[in-house]
């Protein structure tokens, strides 16, 4: 028998708090059955919703507490204020002390990131950590990473993310080899920045074993070209942004297009299949829900604005990330990394540099 998945929930975190977080944890439930739940917020909001789904009710423990990190807080803030009585804090610390598997917030990413790295700690290796997010692509899915946790990097810290999200890519994708590719401003060895040359010499000379592709661009991503794709976080933020502001004004420019005539009305019902295939691709709840790479437990941040499916989409996320032992995963490529890339990075950095 497979031993159940306990997931902790920071329940007051989003825009909507208790009022998604716990209709999404019942559509989880119902997906896996073999998943239990730890509920940590304000007991007198969540009690009443956890009456309404029996099943969910059955597996879950709340644990109260009456503070709460706001949207709009500062990660210094949250710290002050939040940390060890926070839902948030304690949903942290849940995994922390082994009573959950993973934890699963809807709150603010700042607070959250800092909270978590205080909470659990950095993975031995790491530096910092990565914040992996699932992209829709004409392949299936692939993975990008870092999307906005750590502004900046170096070469090293781009080999790491390269392990950690190729980890992620065979735990969750089920890629036996998954191929991972730089972001560049073009595909030729000698464009972009130092680190980013630096990281593509290093992946190219196979010390560490992963499939390196090479450098992509932006169009790459979208068209499935590499299973996974290693930027630093100022530049995934951006790419993750203006994706999301593009599906939504395509989506904008064809309900406008459909409503502009009779004959596009009736276009519309003769292509309605099509359409609704369509919509649902460009589903962004069906890809919600990024995890933190390269902390000492597993966090996944859902969107804040999302609605109770999409919360379910960050669960479910976090459940197979832990069946198919993602943490064990990364420590195995981060350790080959440490032993066997290490030393040649450096020379290669200083190669690059010089």
């Amino acid at each position: 028998m497979v031993s159940p998945i306990r997931i902790s929930i920071d329940a007051m975190g989003g825009d909507f708090g208790p009022s998604v977080v716990v209709p999404g944890c019942a559509i989880a439930r119902e997906r896996y059955p073999d998943s239990s739940y730890l509920f940590f917020g304000d007991e007198a909001l969540i009690r009443p919703l956890l009456e309404q789904h029996p099943e969910l009710a059955a597996v879950s423990e709340v644990q109260h507490t009456d503070v709460a990190v706001r949207m709009d807080d500062k990660p210094s803030q949250a710290l002050r204020h939040g940390r060890r009585r926070s839902s948030m804090w304690m949903a942290l610390d849940a995994v922390k002390s082994g009573r959950a598997d993973l934890t699963v917030s809807a709150g603010n990413t700042g607070a959250l990131m800092a909270m978590s790295k205080l909470c659990l700690r950095m993975m031995p290796g790491v530096e910092r950590p990565a914040l992996a997010a699932i992209w829709p692509t004409l392949r299936g899915e692939g993975i990008v990473l870092d999307v906005g946790a750590t502004i900046g990097s170096d070469a090293e810290q781009l080999i790491g993310f390269a392990v950690m999200g190729e980890a992620m890519a065979r735990a969750l994708l089920g890629i036996e080899r998954p191929t991972v590719g730089l972001l560049n401003i073009g595909v030729e060895e000698v464009k972009g920045l130092e680190y980013i040359r630096a990281a593509g010499q290093i992946l190219r000379d196979g010390s560490i074993p992963i499939d390196y592709y090479g450098f992509i661009e932006g169009d790459d991503i979208g068209k499935g070209t590499v299973d996974v794709v290693v930027c630093e976080g100022f530049t995934g933020n951006i790419a993750l942004k203006t994706a999301e502001g593009t599906a939504k004004q395509i989506a904008q420019y064809l309900r406008e297009g459909m409503r502009r005539s009779l004959l596009s009305r009736l276009g519309f019902l003769f292509a309605k299949a099509a359409f609704d295939t369509l919509r649902e691709k460009m589903d962004p709840r069906k890809s919600n829900g990024g995890v933190f790479l390269g902390l000492g437990g597993m966090v996944i941040k859902s969107h804040g604005g999302t609605d109770a499916e999409g919360y379910a989409a960050a669960v479910s996320l976090g459940y197979h990330l832990s069946r198919n032992n993602l943490m064990e995963k990364i420590a195995e490529g981060l350790g080959h990394y440490n032993r066997d890339g290490a030393d040649a990075g450096q020379e290669t950095t200083e190669v690059v540099n010089s």
